[in-house]
């Protein structure tokens, strides 16, 4: 898949769907955007998805999203682990995959769904890269039924929603993201913001329509070189924090415009 998908940000498959900028966080430069302003919101159900290229690989906790201890990152092993404390600070929530994602030239859509309202155990919490649901882990801790998490839960500096590091300011990712969505309240399926191509059977980009942002939800589209934290959502929860993000990280390197990179 990694290969087909190189294949298709090549430009060799048009989407119908153009993603015009991302925007490329470095860890060196202590990089993240940082919501600090939002009224509290679902600590049980949220939905994210975003369109991801590594640059740097084997890093400690490279964080991707979270607010407190409910993250999404890559690990040293370059596995993607999704985790979470439930509010007794105990590790509720903890998946870790088996299949690691080391190609820095690729772009990974990957959605990480929570609703802790769920019966079954194992429909908690599921990630997905490129479409296809992970199902395989070295760590498979499902939440309980009901769990609150931190994210959703504003109100104080380690409860923060974080893109781009952890919550105490360390461990900051390294790369590009693009058409980052988040949704509190909501759960949505990886094909409401992407799709199969009918001729080549890569998956694609394809616009959101749906709502359900809540009241922490946000779309970052990074058009805005003035603005990178712009919510192109309609529901003007913009970043109120830019930590060293500037009109110089704003990148045409896209999921749909897919730059080579040095091996």
């Amino acid at each position: 898949m990694e290969t087909l998908q190189r294949t298709a940000n090549a430009g060799s498959v048009s989407t119908g769907y153009d993603i015009d900028n991302s925007c490329k966080f470095e860890r060196d430069n202590s990089e993240s955007i940082v919501t600090t302003n939002q009224a509290a919101g679902n600590q049980k159900t949220w939905t994210f998805s975003a369109w991801i290229k590594r640059s740097r690989l084997s890093f400690d906790w490279d964080n991707i999203f979270g607010a407190g201890n409910a993250r999404l990152l890559f690990n040293e092993q370059d596995d993607i682990i999704l985790t979470a404390y439930s509010q007794s600070n105990t590790y509720s929530l903890a998946l870790q995959t088996n299949r690691r994602f080391r190609d820095t030239s690729a772009w990974y859509h990957i959605v990480a769904q929570v609703d802790t309202t769920q019966s079954t155990a194992s429909n908690r919490a599921k990630i997905w890269v490129n479409g296809v649901q992970e199902t395989s882990f070295s760590t498979g801790t499902y939440p309980n039924q009901n769990d609150t998490f931190d994210l959703g839960g504003q109100g104080t500096s380690e409860n923060w929603i974080q893109l781009g590091r952890f919550y105490s300011g360390s461990r900051h990712f390294s790369g590009y993201m693009a058409d980052v969505y988040y949704l509190n309240g909501t759960v949505a399926e990886p094909t409401a913001f992407g799709e199969y191509d009918e001729d080549s059977g890569i998956w694609i980009p394809k616009q959101y329509t749906g709502g359900g942002y809540g009241t922490q939800g946000f779309y970052y589209k990074f058009d805005d070189s003035s603005n990178m934290g712009k919510d192109s959502s309609g529901e003007g929860h913009n970043a109120n924090s830019l930590n060293n993000i500037s009109a110089a990280d704003q990148a045409v390197d896209t999921p749909t415009n897919n730059f080579a990179m040095l091996s």
